[in-house]
């Protein structure tokens, strides 16, 4: 009498096309990314191997252009451009996140016309970057809404930190709402029973916040996070169109286009835009390394 079939090699085999067929229908995304990132990128790692001006034959200079960005002649803007950079990622992702949460608290309550006012609250994120700039420079004129708003009288573009405060608030307007949409969505996933059960034990709202909404929002957060942080350090056109780099507002990503387009200068354009993303690169996975697992632990726990 023959034994029965084992039902485990159909099994395999069906699991065997699943893979297959996904595999296939990555490939279109695959190639897509290919093209608009690996390939860039190999292309300005090999660049900034070379003294390549525009219309000169290219020379092989091995890693001098990456000298003379960390350690050369250039260093001194280069180390300033790094600055800006980190400080307008800092100093925005946290506003961002401390009033997008405050907007996403707002805006999950019950009230009248919560649906026009979630509406409303996306159309700064919904502007172009570009038009957000011009227009928060036109804000910030000595005789614009600001300075007429508050009764101060600063010149927003005459100083260094006047000039950097001002890029900041253009930043925080427009990316906030982002990441109040972001942490809203985090917020409509929690239980309404949680709070009505902490409420019945006599917890104060500042208790359930605490113990409720910030442990379970917290992936929601993370995500917002970083989000934001891996675009600001990527910073290129709120600061170019509203200050253009003056009184010491410059990024990294300024001083990639200005090199490989202002001064026609390839291969030091694409060595400062190699270390660009390897600085952006490493930052995302400190991030994701620390956020990321606090966010799994929090998960786990939650499920236990």
């Amino acid at each position: 009498m023959s034994a029965p079939a084992s039902p485990a090699r159909p099994r395999r085999g069906e699991r065997a096309a699943e893979r297959r067929l996904a595999f296939w229908l990555l490939v279109p995304a695959l190639a897509a990314l290919g093209l608009v990132v690996v390939y860039p990128v190999a292309s300005a790692v090999y660049r900034s191997f070379f003294d390549d001006p525009i219309g000169a034959e290219p020379s092989f200079v091995g890693l001098a252009n990456y000298a003379q960005a960390l350690v050369g002649h250039d260093r001194e803007e280069f180390y300033a451009a790094l600055a800006n950079t980190v400080f307008f990622t800092a100093v925005s992702v946290v506003l961002e996140t401390l009033i997008g949460l405050g907007m996403a608290l707002v805006m999950h309550r019950a009230f009248r016309g919560r649906g026009i006012v979630r509406a409303a609250v996306l159309l700064p994120w919904a502007l172009p970057t570009a038009v957000s700039a011009v227009m928060w420079g036109w804000m910030l004129q000595p005789e614009g809404i600001v300075n007429a708003l508050s009764g101060a009288e600063v010149v927003w573009g005459g100083g260094e930190w006047p000039a950097k405060w001002s890029i900041v608030f253009a930043e925080v307007w427009k990316t906030a709402p982002f990441v109040a949409i972001l942490i809203l969505a985090g917020l409509q996933t929690i239980p309404p029973h949680l709070y009505e059960a902490a409420a019945m034990d006599g917890a104060s709202a500042w208790r359930r916040f605490t113990s409720i909404t910030l442990p379970l929002v917290k992936p929601a957060l993370v995500v917002a996070v970083l989000f934001r942080t891996l675009d600001a350090l990527r910073m290129y056109d709120l600061p170019q169109i509203l200050t253009g780099g003056a009184n010491n507002t410059a990024t990294l990503s300024m001083l990639v286009v200005q090199a490989a387009t202002g001064e026609l200068k390839q291969g030091y354009g694409g060595a400062l835009s190699t270390i660009t993303f390897l600085f952006v690169f490493g930052c995302a996975f400190l991030l994701i390394r620390t956020l990321g697992a606090n966010v799994f632990r929090s998960a786990e726990g939650a499920a236990r």
